[in-house]
């Protein structure tokens, strides 16, 4: 990486004149001033010989400001990232020379462009209030090498009021997408505001993809609503602040598709639905219309209206959902947010639902979900 050293042009404030000052620091930036396709993943670096930087100003090409630290003696300043793909930066500086010479000069380069951007998708959005179980999910549109799962995972940052515990761990969604998931140790506090920074501009994902540019947004915990089934009781309890404030009765899956065990995390909800065995491996034995139907598991394990079905609350005929009438699917509809979970007890189900098998991050214990980080514990 190439680097240029500026002829800086002498300001009006220094003392003395310009020969009693002397010569001007020289400024040094890298990549060089006047660079064509700088290579992805270069920091940005000020170097002052012969005095100190007074101010460095990064800019790119759409005016936002490229934050970086100065050194304490002034010598040098540092970029906090790395330069983004096919962009134009603008460096401008102040230097001061040892005799007190100040001058101002400025740099611009260009970087490469990336052979494919990797895009994310980010669970929840911003400014949406979720329930206490939801994870921080990002998905990635491009395949993350593992060797450089690390650097992403170091460079984001969640952050809540209050302070919560938690800890990264990569997933395979269930689209077979790389996944990066974000879970407190315990449930979320309601009323928690969780802010999300990546700072990933610049950084390269492999396999010829890189990330074009930060990301920071935010979220709210909102009521703390969930749901407990007892499959062999027929029955679905809704708690608020832990205690039980109602029930309805409903059929879970049949002994030869028993609904599954464990904790699940209510990932999205649909009004109206069209239940097509197809999607869930039963090929085209049904075709049904549903209301108020609540997803947990990506392959098909729902809350639901089963207006079809006459033995509601005495038999568990279903093929792994939980069916109710339709006007108590729509009262634990209208009852769990999305983020809310779900805890499925006394099911004959033995299979154990993967984690990106929707957002099912509490399939797993602490311990076994800190083993997913790819940082060293």
């Amino acid at each position: 990486m190439g680097s240029l050293v500026l002829s800086a042009c002498s300001g009006g404030s220094g003392g003395g004149s310009s020969d009693d000052a002397g010569p001007a620091a020289k400024v040094t930036v890298s990549p060089a001033s006047g660079a064509k396709e700088v290579k992805l993943g270069s920091p940005i670096s000020v170097k002052a010989d012969g005095g100190k930087l007074t101010s460095v100003e990064v800019k790119d090409d759409k005016g936002e400001k490229v934050e970086g630290k100065l050194s304490g003696d002034g010598a040098t300043w540092q970029s906090a990232g790395k330069v983004k793909p096919q962009t134009t930066y603008t460096v401008k500086t102040v230097a001061e020379s040892a005799k007190g010479k100040k001058s101002d000069s400025t740099a611009t380069f260009s970087t490469q462009q990336a052979p494919k951007v990797n895009k994310l998708t980010n669970t929840p959005q911003n400014g949406q209030t979720v329930g206490t179980g939801m994870p921080v999910s990002i998905l990635f549109d491009h395949k993350v090498d593992k060797d450089k799962r690390a650097e992403i995972e170091k460079n984001f940052k969640v952050t809540s009021t209050p302070q919560v515990e938690g800890a990264w761990g990569w997933v395979t969604d269930y689209s077979g997408q790389d996944r990066l998931d974000w879970r407190p140790k315990t449930y979320w506090p309601s009323g928690t505001k969780v802010s999300v920074k990546g700072s990933l501009a610049g950084v390269d994902s492999g396999e010829g993809g890189w990330f074009a540019r930060d990301y920071d947004y935010g979220f709210t915990i909102g009521a703390d609503h969930k749901a407990v089934i007892d499959v062999p009781g027929h029955t679905l309890t809704m708690y608020e602040d832990g205690k039980p404030v109602g029930s309805v009765k409903g059929s879970a899956g049949s002994p030869e598709a028993p609904t599954r065990g464990g904790i699940h995390t209510v990932r999205s909800k649909n009004a109206d639905e069209t239940m097509d065995s197809s999607t869930i491996g039963y090929g085209n034995q049904w075709m049904l219309d549903a209301k108020w139907v609540t997803h947990m598991t990506a392959s098909g394990t729902f809350l639901h209206s089963a207006p079809w079905n006459n033995q509601i609350g005495v038999v568990n005929n279903s093929h792994g959902c939980f069916g109710m009438t339709t006007e108590d699917a729509k009262r634990v509809y209208d009852f769990l947010p999305i983020g809310s979970t779900v805890e499925v007890k006394g099911t004959s189900s033995t299979v154990k639902t993967d984690v990106g098998n929707g957002l099912e991050v509490w399939q797993e214990t602490w311990d076994q979900w800190q083993k997913r980080s790819a940082l060293k514990n």
